[in-house]
């Protein structure tokens, strides 16, 4: 599923979350066995579609949408799913548009999604469940207690995760301050940073599903991933052969599949490496980027006239007061601080790596 996709996946799934008047008037439908077809979006692709029907033009309460889906055809709302625009309504799709779906609802619901890009829920009267068709995309939403259990797997996985990406990075600043990486260490990081920045949008996604069944495992969540994001484009920046370039880099290490992200050898010609065997031992010296944001205060034009000014962290760290002064926007208050901050950082990661 790309970017663009699961970014509608989670709009869609917001919409119809607990706690939202649309997932309480499903709840209502799906008890009654009534079944209904949704479609949420009034573009003008949408309503070319449409046949006959009743114009409602009417705020959407739970219990109005419950008592139109008593009618066969389909309601239509609009793109927030704030209003009911019209109900029992004809949709006419292309039949030519593909679609495995056998059921008269789900089929119409997969074609009206595909052809309008509008989103469609079929609310299935045996059977008791909600498909919503977006794109090219199928998604059945799942019982509250089985997307819980899921995500608090989900989560345990990602502490997992985090812990090892925490061992690593620290590893890696570590040697960063002694000058002794080699690039297999700085793949390590990128490559558990990555998959951490994958286990979180997939608990995401469960996370958005539950509503406001799901506030506390949205708060852990964002806790354990609150720097990854930023640390990983640091990391590109420090070891990339072209640092203006991180964001393509990590763009293109996003679309990695499993397989490449798992070997250090298709990482390294995101930094501008070879894929040869022997690279992997090559010494490699940071820029400075990733530890220097993390000293408080500092902003980042300060931080990119820094390793402007000294070429890499092993130039920073040696600079004193006097020569960090010289450096347009410091001052003598926070180049002292500067100071300060890499001294407590390097004192925190060799205690991190060696004990």
């Amino acid at each position: 599923m790309s970017k663009n996709s699961d970014k509608k996946l989670l709009e869609v799934l917001a919409r119809v979350a607990p706690g939202t008047a649309l997932r309480t008037a499903i709840e209502q439908i799906l008890r009654a066995r009534t079944g209904a077809l949704i479609v949420i979006g009034d573009t003008e692709n949408v309503m070319n579609l449409t046949n006959g029907g009743f114009d409602i033009d009417s705020e959407m309460t739970p219990f109005r949408l419950y008592e139109l889906a008593k009618m066969d055809g389909a309601i239509i709302l609009d793109e927030g799913a704030k209003r009911i625009l019209m109900a029992n309504v004809h949709l006419v799709p292309d039949y030519s548009v593909p679609t495995p779906e056998t059921g008269i609802r789900h089929r119409t619901a997969e074609r009206v999604a595909r052809q309008t890009k509008a989103a469609a829920l079929s609310i299935s009267q045996k059977r008791e469940i909600v498909s919503v068709y977006f794109d090219d995309f199928k998604y059945v939403l799942e019982d509250i207690p089985v997307v819980l259990a899921k995500a608090n797997q989900a989560l345990q996985t990602l502490e997992k995760y985090k812990r090892r990406l925490d061992q690593v990075s620290a590893s890696l600043s570590a040697l960063e301050f002694e000058d002794l990486v080699a690039l297999s260490d700085v793949l390590t990081v990128i490559q558990r940073a990555e998959m951490v920045e994958r286990i979180s949008t997939e608990l995401n996604r469960f996370i958005t599903e539950l509503g406001v069944d799901g506030r506390l495992l949205r708060m852990q969540s964002d806790e354990l991933v609150r720097t990854v994001a930023d640390d990983l484009l640091m990391t590109i920046r420090d070891y990339g052969s072209k640092p203006k370039l991180a964001e393509r880099a990590r763009r293109r290490l996003a679309d990695f599949s499993q397989e490449d992200l798992l070997d250090p050898l298709s990482i390294a010609p995101l930094l501008g490496f070879d894929g040869a065997v022997n690279v992997l031992d090559q010494p490699a010296h940071s820029r400075g980027y990733r530890l220097l944001k993390r000293i408080p205060r500092l902003p980042v034009k300060i931080i990119n006239k820094l390793v402007e000014r000294f070429d890499n962290l092993k130039g920073i760290t040696s600079a004193t007061i006097e020569e960090l002064d010289e450096v347009d926007g410091i001052g003598v208050v926070r180049a002292q601080a500067i100071q300060d901050g890499l001294k407590r950082l390097r004192e925190h990661n060799l205690l991190e790596r060696y004990v």
